[in-house]
């Protein structure tokens, strides 16, 4: 099957898989390739299968990354998705040779990418990347591990950086810290909102808007990540049952 890369010149008329057909997303998937089309500018790369699925990978040098690692001269990828009856047709295979097609071309270390210890909503299944040759160079709490291909077996690892920006994060409350990356981020934040103030807790947002800002953020994934009295408790994005289920069980935890 064929592949089609966005560009600036076509992304306006074409999907980006996310969030197909769903209007509560439609302004998000807007702000989304806004954001895309900016950072084509600094190398970022975007190709979806040619048909109307979730079938894509995104990547762009690591230096660029909106994501709090150290990891000169790899690429990182920030996103590769397959989904549904595409699954098991070898497109993460060819999606991800891709990305490594195009860090050799530009003469970079290897490929970074981060996953979760163990299955998590969100994030890439390791057994997928190990099985590709990835492997584990650092761990970021509570649940993440770096992951790298390298062909220059010279090069430094990756690592990730040791961020606090507390300021962001405010107690006795419910603080959401997220970019416009992902539109299923941005799309639930309003409905979040009302859960939380019919709880009568406090809720607050913080749009990581510079390429600065993320690699300082503090947490390790800068998409989505849901803070309560000062402390990360996860990076998914929650449907409105989860969320409440969530509140509540929090909520007893502080009392």
């Amino acid at each position: 099957m064929e592949y089609l890369q966005m560009t600036k010149s076509n992304i306006e008329k074409e999907h980006i898989c996310c969030a197909l057909g769903a209007k509560q997303y439609e302004q998000a998937v807007i702000e989304k390739k806004e954001w895309l089309a900016e950072r084509m500018d600094e190398g970022l790369v975007f190709y979806r299968l040619n048909e109307r699925a979730k079938v894509f990978i995104e990547y762009l040098p690591a230096e660029m990354a909106w994501i709090p690692i150290q990891a000169p001269n790899y690429m990182y990828i920030n996103c590769i998705w397959v989904s549904g009856k595409f699954k098991g047709s070898g497109h993460a295979k060819q999606l991800l040779n891709k990305c490594k097609a195009d860090a050799m071309a530009l003469g970079m270390d290897g490929i970074v990418h981060i996953v979760g210890k163990k299955k998590y909503p969100y994030l890439s299944e390791k057994r997928f990347f190990e099985y590709m040759g990835f492997e584990s160079v650092d761990q970021g709490e509570p649940y993440f591990e770096l992951f790298a291909l390298k062909w220059n077996k010279e090069a430094v690892n990756p690592s990730f950086m040791k961020t606090k920006n507390d300021h962001l994060v405010k107690k006795k409350s419910i603080t959401i810290c997220y970019t416009a990356q992902c539109p299923f981020a941005g799309g639930v934040l309003e409905e979040l909102r009302r859960v939380a103030e019919s709880k009568g807790v406090p809720f607050n947002t913080h749009r990581l808007k510079t390429k600065e800002e993320a690699q300082n953020a503090p947490t390790i994934w800068t998409t989505f990540g849901i803070f309560y009295d000062g402390e990360f408790i996860t990076h998914e994005i929650m449907s409105v049952n989860k969320f409440e289920k969530l509140l509540t069980r929090l909520m007893k935890v502080k009392i």
